[in-house]
């Protein structure tokens, strides 16, 4: 039987799924979560726990629209797991259903949820995670492979950003959003840990939310009391404590 985590920032729609899948004869337990970061947290629970484990979780149904990290973002950070669950769309949104299905997704359930609909989806992530356990090769994680790079995931399909075109970075809950000029790649990395790794090749924390580098900084405005920077077209705020350092480092800077 499927252990299943539901996630959906509604809590009506959450718990009208949760009721659905409990029915389902197929389903061994099923558990809940109102946003993606909370869902991350879970899933990186199970992988600990092994595939055997008490904690571990066979498929996901995962609504699109929601605050913070949404479902695509979700789906694609699972794609970078050694051993991702499954993943079932449940949305009231029809046109997210190519890239869904881009993401490898098991099935694609439109809002309201049919209980009949609902079962299809069920069946076929049985069928997929029966073949998976008796057919499927382990599959190897991608490690950063130098300190001038590192992986992102796009579309199932794994690439390596350079860290000098990256110009700043945004915390997301546990994870960070880089940005460059053609783009942002989500991570499942901790600003912190960046901010500590990326010190030395010029990046700065200038708030709780933003690490930017240096040499993408291209003005530092002061305004009634406010200091904010520009890093290509985007103006990002500069927190009080992060300001004599910032003007210190960009006094400073060649």
């Amino acid at each position: 039987m499927l252990r299943a985590l539901a996630v959906d920032d509604e809590r009506p729609s959450l718990e009208e799924l949760l009721y659905l899948l409990n029915a389902d004869p197929r389903i061994g337990s099923a558990e809940g979560a109102g946003d993606a970061t909370e869902a991350l947290r879970r899933i990186n629970r199970a992988l600990e726990s092994g595939p055997g484990g008490p904690e571990a979780i066979d498929v996901v149904f995962l609504d699109i629209n929601m605050p913070g990290l949404d479902g695509l973002d979700m789906a694609r950070l699972l794609t970078g797991f050694a051993k991702p669950p499954l993943v079932v769309f449940v949305t009231a949104h029809e046109d997210f259903a190519v890239q869904a299905f881009d993401l490898k997704a098991v099935d694609y359930v439109l809002k309201p949820v049919r209980k009949e609909r609902l079962a299809e989806a069920v069946r076929r992530a049985v069928e997929l995670r029966a073949a998976e356990l008796r057919d499927a090769p382990p599959r190897i994680p991608v490690s950063e492979p130098d300190p001038d790079h590192i992986p992102v995931e796009l579309g199932g399909v794994t690439r390596f950003v350079s860290v000098e075109d990256i110009t700043h970075v945004e915390a997301q809950g546990d994870y960070a959003r880089l940005h460059t000029d053609k783009g942002s790649h989500l991570v499942r990395i901790p600003l912190s840990t960046l901010e500590e790794r990326w010190r030395s090749r010029g990046f700065v924390r200038i708030h709780r939310r933003h690490l930017v580098a240096l040499r993408h900084i291209g003005e530092l405005r002061l305004d009634a009391g406010t200091v904010s920077v520009m890093v290509g077209s985007e103006e990002l705020q500069v927190s009080r404590r992060h300001t004599r350092e910032l003007r210190d480092l960009l006094m400073r800077r060649p």
